[in-house]
């Protein structure tokens, strides 16, 4: 089988419609859209099986993916405005970000590509910021961008804001909650074409979507997924900034904080982090430091290489095999409701590991089951 991480090529514009199709389809979440190109070897074919899968797992409406018209014209609108769609087994697709089990497949972008496989550094923090807080956002930024150093951020107010005008001349990355046409909050709007013009803007949601709640924490898994270390400036404990933290941690990133005054609600979350091993940063040259240090020991290897993705492989059709009859029945008696882990699934069920994995992503393309961190499935309600 052909390596597909090392072995990425420039994919054609109907192999990327293809796999934007196939990201946008229901129930299709990252972690499924690689089983089904491992699987099938390819987008196009992967489509093609859709229904079939998603009626052996239970499903009775057709589970269908969206007009190819719909994403024709979402990708014409992006490169009206100079924009490009980057699917995870092209060469301009970072390293970094590929290293995570739900890297997303596809990703929008406007601006430089090269950026995002440059040494990144991702500074967030409180949306009401201090000024202190802000002027140390900005000329952190400033300083590690001097130091080639690229920054990250979400293009929220407050201390992402700062961030992304302190790192203007050297390069910065924002990644948006929505839509890439989608500015927010507004008041960034000239902020945002700057970036466009001189940086980079990356967005997982579809043109024109505009951000919800849960499209926040998936925007916070890229900017932490693309960057060698988290910078967290002011921000609650329950701040999204600790989410994104909390992501860096288990991705093998490293976290930093900048402390604050235990008075001061918005230094408790940097503060927590520090007294459980974040490590405190009071300018850009601790940062430094550490970065001067850093092995990449706690990055994993790109998923892409560890599973053995392939692209268009002609064959593989030719070597798909259905599990057993008995396999559904067994697998469906094991879970519930209550999460479990897919090891612990395998281990009692005495199913092999590639059975499973196909049960568990016809019973998701289903509706049936959801995926949850740490390797977790679980039974959902909402049955089709």
């Amino acid at each position: 089988m052909i390596d597909l991480f090392h072995s990425k090529v420039q994919p054609d514009d109907q192999d990327k419609l293809d796999w934007l199709r196939l990201s946008r389809t229901e129930n299709v979440g990252p972690i499924t859209f690689y089983r089904l190109i491992e699987r099938y070897g390819s987008a196009s074919h992967a489509l093609e099986v859709l229904p079939e899968l998603a009626a052996r797992g239970g499903r009775k409406k057709p589970l269908t993916a969206p007009a190819r018209e719909a994403i024709e014209k979402e990708f014409a609108k992006l490169k009206k405005v100079g924009g490009d769609i980057i699917t995870a087994n092209n060469s301009a697709y970072p390293l970094a970000l590929s290293a995570l089990d739900d890297a997303p497949p596809v990703i929008s972008v406007i601006g430089s590509p090269d950026l995002m496989n440059q040494s990144c550094i991702a500074v967030v923090g409180a949306r009401n910021a201090s000024l202190n807080g802000l002027k140390l956002a900005q000329k952190l930024s400033c300083d590690l961008g001097s130091s080639d150093q690229i920054i990250t951020s979400g293009l929220a107010r407050g201390i992402d804001t700062a961030a992304h005008k302190g790192a203007l001349e050297s390069g910065t990355i924002a990644v948006v909650a929505g839509g890439i046409d989608i500015v927010y909050p507004e008041e960034n709007l000239d902020l945002f074409k700057h970036i466009c013009e001189d940086g980079l803007v990356i967005a997982e949601s579809p043109w024109g979507q505009k951000p919800f709640a849960a499209s926040f924490p998936r925007r916070n898994r890229i900017v932490s997924g693309l960057s060698k270390a988290v910078i967290v400036i002011e921000a609650t404990e329950r701040s999204g900034s600790l989410i994104t933290a909390r992501l860096a941690g288990e991705q093998g990133r490293d976290v930093m904080a900048v402390p604050g005054s235990p008075l001061d609600p918005r230094a408790a979350g940097p503060n927590k982090l520090i007294r459980d091993g974040a490590t405190l940063v009071r300018n850009a040259d601790d940062i430094l430091e550490i970065l001067h240090n850093f092995s990449g020991a706690g990055m994993r290897e790109p998923i892409f290489e560890r599973n053995n993705f392939i692209h268009k492989q002609e064959n593989v059709a030719q070597e798909v095999n259905e599990p057993p009859a008995n396999a559904y029945d067994i697998i469906l008696s094991h879970l519930s409701f209550t999460p479990v882990t897919v090891d612990e699934l395998i281990r009692n069920c005495h199913v092999t590991m590639k059975d499973t994995q196909v049960v568990l992503l016809e019973l998701e393309l289903a509706g049936r089951l959801k995926r949850l961190p740490g390797g977790r499935v679980v039974l959902i309600e909402g049955r089709e």
